[in-house]
């Protein structure tokens, strides 16, 4: 997409789409120019993912000037940043969406040729653990090549001095753990063709910092979740289909493993730390975890149970969501991030619970109500 070629040569080059609700256009825009000059910029990519929505409305409530990466298809998946998103010719719009792709270095560096952001975010990535036995050499390609591409071109576009670089390292990368709970100096043992990208995301981020002193840091997050967490992730796909359940919408909930332990944290609080990372004056690697773990079956417990339900009654077994090598334990240990820079969780696994039923149970009811409107049209129409 950028490097198409405009007819009328005064108009710059189209990278950035805007989108209503009843429209989709492309606009024509240049570097932003209704925006104070003065404000710190900041690049994400996988700003329509879970994170970088939650990102970009951080960043945006601290005054920065927000650009974000997609992908050009046919279809748009931007419904978590489209509350965000205005016309860039209204002054003061501080948010940019750009057509790129992970897999083009190209592309990359002339981005960041035109942006010279303060900051980057590094969150694209095929993030689905279990996909990623799938789909192995992609995964390798936009979750551990796309590291390298983006400090390359950090490099190319005389930036090591200027930006600071974000890359979201993941509690995969321990796999079959060598000692609990896991910390910085935990060994890593991946489990995953994702974990083995993440690992090696995580030591390209480590080299540049020491081979060209770039300000570049891992944020080993372990599983964060909430509202915004993709369907097919096991948490949001309980929370789902409990509520589902709950009003009539679905029988039953098919998983897999159902004892494996996670650590799982509120998603919005650890965006938290991405930033505060950045604002430090050395840049390092951090454990960002609650500290406390718990396996799948519990977590269904407490689902179904703040709606009034029997899990067992509800959830099935099928073997095609074990994956083939399993992570069984994981639970972090967040004492640097809280000594070095003053962060701890205050959502933990119970009110987190609670916050996704909630949602998800609104979201059911929608449905429902969706269901009954088009049942009494039908219904009108005989």
């Amino acid at each position: 997409m950028s490097g198409h070629k405009n007819e009328n040569n005064n108009l710059p080059p189209y990278n950035i789409f805007q989108k209503f609700p009843s429209q989709i256009t492309l606009k024509f825009i240049g570097k932003s120019d209704n925006v104070n000059k003065n404000m710190k910029k900041a690049l994400i990519t996988g700003i329509t993912g879970q994170d970088g929505s939650y990102l970009a409305e951080l960043l945006l409530t601290k005054g920065y000037e927000v650009h974000g990466v997609i992908r050009r298809a046919s279809t748009f998946n931007t419904n978590r940043i489209d509350h965000l998103y205005h016309d860039p010719h209204i002054n003061g719009t501080k948010l940019f969406l750009h057509y790129g792709d992970l897999a083009d270095s190209v592309q990359m560096v002339k981005l960041l040729y035109d942006l010279k952001p303060d900051e980057i975010y590094n969150l694209g990535a095929q993030s689905h653990v279990r996909v990623s036995f799938d789909i192995p050499e992609y995964t390798g390609d936009v979750t551990g090549l796309s590291t390298v591409r983006l400090l390359e071109a950090i490099r190319e576009a005389g930036l090591a001095k200027k930006t600071r670089f974000y890359q979201a390292s993941s509690s995969e990368m321990f796999g079959k753990v060598h000692e609990v709970p896991q910390c910085e100096t935990t060994p890593f043992h991946p489990r995953s063709p994702y974990g083995c990208a993440k690992v090696f995301a995580y030591w390209l981020t480590v080299n540049y910092r020491e081979a060209y002193n770039l300000h570049a840091s891992n944020g080993i997050l372990f599983n964060h979740e909430s509202p915004r967490r993709g369907e097919t992730f096991v948490t949001r796909k309980i929370t789902r289909a409990a509520t589902r359940i709950k009003l009539g919408l679905q029988e039953k909930l098919f998983l897999g493993n159902l004892d494996a332990q996670r650590d799982w944290g509120y998603a919005k609080e650890y965006v938290e730390v991405m930033w505060m990372m950045l604002q430090q004056d050395q840049p390092d690697d951090y454990v960002c975890a609650t500290g406390e773990t718990h396996t799948i079956r519990e977590f269904c417990e407490e689902c179904f149970g703040l709606l009034d339900l029997d899990w067992t009654q509800y959830v099935a077994y099928d073997e095609r969501y074990e994956r083939p090598s399993e992570v069984e334990l994981l639970i972090g240990d967040p004492t640097k991030l809280k000594r070095q820079i003053g962060w701890e969780p205050k959502i933990k696994f119970q009110e987190l619970i609670k916050i996704m039923t909630e949602a998800d149970l609104e979201l059911a009811k929608q449905e429902l109500a969706h269901q009954e409107v088009i049942a009494h049209l039908k219904e009108q129409k005989k």
